[in-house]
C-alpha cells in the first residue's frame, strides 16, 4: 500500500497537477458519477434485483412464516391486500418509494456522464489560451517554452480525462440501467402472481359460499 501512494505521488500526482484547474472540476464530475452509481448499484442488490421472482414466490407459497429474502418481504406486504384495487394501491406505492428514487439518481448520473467531455473541452480551451499566450509574450527562451509546454500539457491532459470519465461512465450507466430494468420486470412479475392468488382465493371463496348454500 505505501509503495502504491509513493508512485502515486511520483507519478500520477504531476500528471493531474498538469491538467490545470480543470482536472478538479472533472474530479468532482467523477465523485458525482461513481457514488451516485454504486448506490443505485447496492440499493439494487438489496431490494432483490438480481433475485429470482419465481423461486421467491415458490419459497412463499410453500412456507409463508419462513420466507426470507427482500422479494419475500414484497410478498408479505402484497398478500395482505384483500381486493385488486388494494394490490393496485401497494404497487403504486412500492413503485413511488422505490423506482422513482433511482430514476432520479440515473438522471443525474446521465447529467454528470454528459458533462465530463465539456468540463474536458472547457480544459482543452485554457490550456490551448496558455500556449498561445506563451506565443504571443515573444520573449523567447526556457519561460516561452515552459508556457507553451505547460498550455499543451493541460489540454491534452484534460481531454483526455475528460474522454476516459464520460466513457467508463456511459458503459456503467448502462448497466444500472440494466439492472434497474431487470428489478421492475421482478417486481411486475411479483404482482402478477399476487394478482392471480387474489383471484384465485375470490372464486375458491365464492364457490365454496355457493355450496354452502
Amino acid at each position: 500500500m505505501t509503495d502504491w501512494i509513493q508512485r502515486w505521488h511520483a507519478e500520477a500526482l504531476p500528471i493531474w497537477r498538469s491538467g490545470g484547474w480543470a482536472m478538479y472540476a472533472l474530479a468532482v464530475n467523477a465523485v458525482v458519477i461513481y457514488v451516485v452509481g454504486w448506490r443505485v448499484f447496492f440499493h439494487l442488490v438489496r431490494r432483490g434485483a438480481f433475485a429470482s421472482p419465481e423461486k421467491a414466490w415458490a419459497k412463499w407459497r410453500r412456507d409463508a412464516r419462513n420466507a426470507r429474502g427482500p422479494l419475500s418481504g414484497i410478498l408479505r406486504w402484497a398478500m395482505h391486500a384483500t381486493s385488486r384495487d388494494a394490490l393496485r394501491h401497494f404497487f403504486e406505492a412500492l413503485h413511488a418509494a422505490e423506482f422513482r428514487p433511482f430514476a432520479r439518481d440515473l438522471q443525474v448520473m446521465r447529467v454528470a456522464v454528459s458533462a465530463a467531455p465539456l468540463l474536458g473541452l472547457l480544459g482543452t480551451v485554457t490550456g490551448m489560451l496558455t500556449t498561445f499566450r506563451g506565443l504571443a509574450s515573444g520573449a523567447g527562451g526556457e519561460k516561452t517554452m515552459g508556457m507553451i509546454a505547460k498550455g499543451i500539457s493541460e489540454a491534452l491532459v484534460t481531454t483526455e480525462t475528460g474522454l476516459v470519465l464520460a466513457l467508463s461512465g456511459l458503459v456503467f450507466q448502462y448497466g444500472l440501467t440494466r439492472v434497474h430494468d431487470r428489478f421492475e420486470k421482478t417486481v411486475a412479475h411479483l404482482e402478477t402472481q399476487c394478482g392471480l392468488a387474489l383471484s384465485g382465493s375470490a372464486d375458491h371463496g365464492r364457490a365454496t359460499k355457493g355450496m354452502g348454500e
